[in-house]
Parts: structure tokens; sequence; C-alpha cells
């Protein structure tokens, strides 16, 4: 079976990002993706804006999965939410647990994602297919990878249909947590979140917030490039395509890309480990 693609965006803050996300999403969907996701601010600091997006995208005909965070939330807010989405014939969703904002004190009456998917099992059913995330290298704030296997299997336990995992540039630890997975009992389909290369400085302040592992030898040859950007884009094409590339020889369902509301890093990508299987 081909596997399949998707696509993340964050909401646009501008009126210019939101033209451009528009030209963004129309070249993406030349590869037929699944579905758009649109992420969640911290502690809902997006939650308009991604309602937006989420709802233009969906009036443009395309499958869309917007991000439900447990922090800030209360039942009655998620409860609205639930229904909008119903009512504009969105389909699927991604829920997170979310980041605490400094200075939130406040979490909302939700405290892990397995709460939150539980609940909107409760409300609605079926109706949606819910995505939950996966860490490879397990989540920054787990006591063990013991610990977070277990939250991750709540998670599925509660309803999730499938994962979307945190993006990794190791391939072994993306095959040993899906190896653990399954000896735990999971089944639903584990799609590896694909992280494009093209700004050092970028990854570098993402990857320590999120906990996801710069290999040393990547990291160095990285910094090596210093402000030489067409370098640095060659160099990070190459890795992760090839990470792409053995990542559907060894059989994963599809692959996420998180675009940074950029086309054409995550098209090539895929079209190359497409092209290359």
């Amino acid at each position: 079976m081909k596997p399949t693609v998707s696509f993340e965006f964050f909401p646009p803050n501008t009126p210019e990002g939101t033209v451009k996300l528009r030209t963004v999403r129309a070249d993406l969907a030349a590869v037929s993706p699944e579905y758009f996701s649109v992420t969640f601010g911290a502690g809902g600091a997006t939650r308009d804006k991604t309602l937006a997006t989420v709802l233009e995208i969906a009036d443009e005909g395309h499958a869309v999965a917007p991000h439900l965070s447990c922090v800030g939330a209360t039942r009655e807010s998620i409860r609205a939410l639930l229904t909008m989405y119903r009512d504009k014939g969105v389909r699927r969703l991604v829920a997170l647990r979310g980041d605490l904002p400094s200075g939130m004190v406040n979490p909302g009456e939700f405290r892990y994602a397995a709460d939150l998917v539980g609940f909107v099992r409760a409300e609605a059913g079926d109706w949606f297919h819910i995505e939950v995330a996966a860490y490879p290298e397990m989540h920054p704030q787990a006591r063990s990878p013991e610990d977070d296997l277990k939250a991750f299997v709540r998670k599925v336990d509660a309803g999730a249909d499938a994962a979307i995992t945190q993006y990794f540039y190791n391939l072994d630890a993306f095959l040993r947590f899906r190896d653990a997975a399954h000896a735990a009992g999971v089944t639903v389909p584990l799609v590896p979140g694909i992280m494009p290369i093209t700004n050092f400085t970028q990854l570098s302040r993402f990857s320590e917030a999120c906990g996801a592992e710069i290999p040393r030898w990547i990291r160095l040859k990285l910094a090596s490039f210093g402000d030489d950007r067409d370098a640095i884009r060659g160099f990070g094409f190459d890795v992760v395509a090839s990470l792409c590339q053995r990542l559907i020889a060894a059989g994963v369902p599809g692959l996420h890309f998180y675009t940074l509301n950029q086309t054409q890093p995550s098209i090539q990508l895929w079209k190359s480990a497409v092209g290359a299987s």
C-alpha cells in the first residue's frame, strides 16, 4: 500500500501570512495529501486564528485536522469546538496535552491528552478520526521511557485512531519505539513526523524546547556551514531525504511534514521519498 502524506501548518499572524498560506496549500494539494493539520498555540494563544484557518481549509474542500489542546480548556469550550467542527464537516482531530505558557496557573479541566481523547469519544462517538502525539525519544517531561510509553498507550486505549510522532533524525529511535509500542499492544498506525532542515538556529531552538535530539554529527556539520544558507539547505535535504526513504522502506504507513508554512522543503522531500520507494 502506498504511504500517505499529510502537512502541518501554524495559523498565520498577519494578512500577508494568510495569503501566503493559501498559496502553500494550493501547491501542497497537488500531491493529494490525506489531510492538512493546523496547530494550536500554547494555552490557546492562537485559538481564533486556528479556528479561522481550519474553517477556511474545510471550505476549500480539503480534509483538515485541527489541533485540540488540554491546556486552558474547559469541557464546555471543547464541546463547543466539537459541535462547530462537526457542523462544518470536519472529521479529524489532533488531540494533545499542549504546552503550559509561562505564568499560566490554571491548566484547564483536562490534565492529560488521554482525558481529552476520552472526552471527545464520549461526546462525538466515532465521528472524529483522532490523532495523538508519540515521542520516539521520550517526552521531555516524562520521568522515564517506560512511563512515557505507558502514557502513550493510555491515549490509544482512550480511543485514538492513530499517532503522529515528534520529529527525529535517529531512525533507530523510531524503530525501537515502534517495536516497544507493538509489544505493549498498540496496533494503531504510527506515522513519523518529519521536520525539514533549512535553518540551523531555528532547528536548534525548536529541538531544545521539544526534546528532539539533533545527532552530534548532524549538529557539527550544520554548525560548520556558518551563515551559508544554501549549504545548510542542501545538507539538510540530503539528511532528511535519506531518513524519509529509510522510513518508507521500513514500512511506515505515511509521513507527516511539519512545513513551517513553506512549500518546497516538504514537497521535495516527499517526492524524493516516494520516488525512491
